[in-house]
């Protein structure tokens, strides 16, 4: 099986990730790691914070001279920001008055602020919200970034990018083509494929940021030649569809996930939403359509995975909300923390990355994942297997 864990604090020293489960003999592009991790740092919209930290990767595990062992591999990036906040996060020293003065004690609403401190009895906010805190997405797009060199390897493609910001929808015409998706969306700094929406969107983020407000947005990733019969029908717990909502709904504010058509299937009629099908003799089966996203009864079925996800606006408000003091009970304004307008843009790639993990994991259940050669030998048996079905 292939499982992960990341480690960490927004600003405490590194954030650490060990993924166990990749099989051995992987070749390993570094670069195209900390490309990934360029990327989530990046956006239109983010805040100051990425003007500090160049994330890099340091794997200190499970890989030699580049190659995978088939050993569990460690991964560290460090927080460069820690620097500034050495006493104050500093994992073993005493608490003294001197190195608690960033104290948190009005939770923002919207942020894990309040319930983690009721859960875990801390009366310090701080010490949820920086784990809370979408900063431990960049290990995750690490582990991530890893999971996409795998599944190229049998020749599975995939990318996120930004459908929608605040109000303003920016894709009518959605590609299916992964190659041409990434080249359109490089050339903005939205990760949109309509460059006619940049200004607009631009004009947006600027307003929303002199208002101190902030804005979310609508993710979508296309995943192409993934092999029909990944996941299972035998067990709620065993579809990939689930799984992969799940994943996307861990990662920091998204507030909904759609495969396919996803809400709009509902008030369609069934004839226009279930996929025909259809069948040629170099293929094998196929659907004409793709209304339901690549997937039925929680398996794959050869056609490209669509997941949307739904991201709210980012909690901490410049112009912050009402709360209350924790310690006092008094009314306040919320606490306000070094934030973005908009992070829809790395989200995209944060979700991008979830999404390759689950379909990583659900690639080497389904076949002997000891080693890349024995896997990529075994995914082309199964692909011929399935055109002569």
């Amino acid at each position: 099986m292939l499982n992960y864990l990341t480690a960490g604090e927004s600003h405490g020293p590194q954030l650490t990730g060990i993924i166990e489960g990749i099989p051995s003999g992987l070749q390993l592009d570094i670069e195209a790691i900390n490309a990934q991790l360029k990327k989530r740092q990046g956006g239109y919209g983010r805040g100051n914070r990425q003007k500090i930290e160049h994330d890099q990767v340091t794997i200190v595990g499970g890989v030699r001279h580049g190659i995978t062992l088939g050993s569990p591999i460690a991964l560290v990036v460090q927080n460069r920001d820690h620097a500034h906040w050495n006493e104050i996060m500093n994992p073993t020293s005493p608490q003294t008055p001197e190195n608690t003065l960033r104290k948190v004690q009005r939770p923002r609403p919207g942020h894990a602020d309040l319930v983690g401190g009721m859960k875990y009895r801390h009366h310090d906010l701080r010490n949820v919200l920086e784990r809370s805190s979408a900063r431990e997405t960049a290990i995750r797009v690490a582990v991530g970034a890893i999971c996409k060199q795998l599944l190229a390897q049998v020749g599975i493609q995939l990318v996120g990018y930004v459908e929608q910001i605040g109000s303003i929808s920016t894709d009518n015409k959605p590609e299916l083509d992964v190659a041409k998706i990434e080249s359109a969306i490089s050339h903005n700094d939205l990760r949109i494929i309509d460059q006619e929406k940049v200004v607009p969107i631009h004009d947006l983020i600027d307003k929303t940021r002199k208002d101190g407000d902030t804005l979310g947005g609508i993710i979508r990733v296309i995943a192409t030649n993934v092999p029909a019969g990944l996941g299972s029908y035998i067990s709620w717990d065993t579809k990939l569809d689930g799984k992969l909502a799940a994943a996307v709904m861990g990662v920091n504010a998204m507030k909904g996930v759609e495969i396919g058509d996803g809400f709009k299937a509902a008030a369609s009629y069934g004839s226009q939403v279930m996929d025909e099908i259809d069948w040629r003799k170099d293929t094998g089966f196929f659907r004409n359509t793709d209304h339901l996203g690549g997937f039925e009864g929680g398996m794959t079925n050869g056609m490209p995975i669509i997941v949307k996800a739904a991201m709210k606006p980012i909690p901490t408000l410049y112009k912050p909300l009402q709360s209350v003091d924790v310690t006092t009970k008094e009314v306040k304004k919320a606490n306000v923390e070094r934030s973005d307008t908009t992070a829809i843009v790395p989200a995209s790639i944060v979700v991008e990355s979830v999404v390759a993990i689950e379909l990583a994991k659900a690639l080497v259940d389904k076949f002997d994942s000891d080693n890349v050669q024995r896997l990529q030998e075994q995914v082309a048996d199964y692909r011929d297997e399935l055109k002569e079905f």
